[in-house]
């Protein structure tokens, strides 16, 4: 299971915030940090709206992401930093712009965003480098991403593919988590899940239906500034979700053989019952369900599972409340 958190703009542009995150997210046991390589000038113009109209700050969405660069030098710092802490650096190129820039940095594989699934240049040039990439899938159809997939067949890529949901937060009926397997059985490639729900379920839950690679987007409050905050983790919420996968890891590894007993004998017998009686019964009593109880431990009395085989049985003699009743007690 590969887990990538991902630090998109939580930074809000500042560069200390960015590496602070790396610090956190270093304790969580995550895999990978990833990040979002905006060249504004590239990527975008004045005319783009905003996706949610957060910013007090930013005159139009172009601005923010001017404000959400970073220079080559600061990037290297950054991915020098996470590789430090064990952590692979990871971002997304919104330009062709941003794979030279992410190129000359060495990045091992790209993530590529929703909203580019369907930019053949884009992918073009990914795939160019003949690095792996990452695709996540939230705006595209079924047609849309198998022209997608005969794209990137045709130029022998290495590649996953990412079920999410684009909304902000996503609701537990939009999860599409159904989607996992179906990607599976479609293209026969590495599946995951990238999620903006905000819950640590939806990831657990994607895991057991099957995919190998986990993204969600963290924060270090969901109160804080910014678009994707309401849809983020918060880097404690990431710890437990990362203990909790990494515990179905090791379920996924060990099957269980339910024909093996899994508990030793004795404790077996600790927690089976014997049948017993639940009144006063006089000799020649014909016993019926209504007298019966099951008490611990199993062995002192007969097998509470033959309780069928007692009913309408008569008792050779007395029996006291609650005694063990035994084969030898029958008529």
């Amino acid at each position: 299971m590969y887990i990538i958190a991902e630090i998109a703009q939580a930074h809000d542009g500042s560069l200390g915030i960015a590496h602070s995150y790396i610090d956190a997210l270093a304790e969580t046991g995550v895999d990978a940090v990833k990040f979002q390589t905006h060249i504004a000038e590239a990527e975008s113009s004045p005319f783009e709206p905003f996706r949610i109209n957060f910013s007090f700050e930013d005159p139009t969405r172009f601005d923010y992401w001017k404000r959400m660069e970073f220079t080559p030098g600061q990037w290297a710092g950054l991915k020098r930093h996470a590789e430090e802490k064990g952590l692979e650096f990871i971002s997304t190129p919104f330009s062709n712009a941003a794979v030279d820039l992410l190129e000359r940095l060495g990045v091992k594989r790209y993530k590529v965003g929703s909203g580019d699934t369907s930019n053949f240049l884009l992918l073009e040039k990914i795939a160019r480098t003949g690095k792996p990439m990452i695709i996540s899938s939230g705006m595209s159809t079924w047609d849309e991403l198998d022209r997608t997939v005969d794209f990137l067949r045709r130029r022998n890529t290495d590649f996953s593919i990412l079920q999410t949901t684009t909304a902000y937060p996503t609701q537990p009926e939009n999860y599409g988590l159904n989607v996992i397997p179906e990607l599976k059985a479609r293209y026969g490639v590495p599946v995951g899940y990238s999620d903006h729900s905000a819950r640590m379920e939806t990831g657990i839950a994607a895991v057991t239906l099957g995919a190998e690679i986990l993204e969600f987007h963290v924060v270090f409050d969901r109160r804080m500034f910014g678009p994707d905050s309401k849809a983020s983790l918060t880097i404690d919420e990431t710890k437990q979700l990362v203990e909790a996968v990494r515990n179905l890891e090791k379920t996924f590894t060990h099957p269980v053989d339910k024909s093996r007993l899994m508990v030793p004998e004795e404790v077996k017998r600790m927690f089976e019952k014997s049948l017993a009686v639940n009144k006063n019964l006089p000799a020649g009593h014909i016993l019926q369900f209504k007298d019966l109880e099951a008490k611990k431990p199993s062995g002192y009395g007969i097998p509470a599972n033959r309780f069928t085989d007692v009913v309408g049985k008569k008792l050779k003699t007395s029996k006291q409340k609650w005694d063990f009743l035994r084969e030898e007690d029958l008529e």
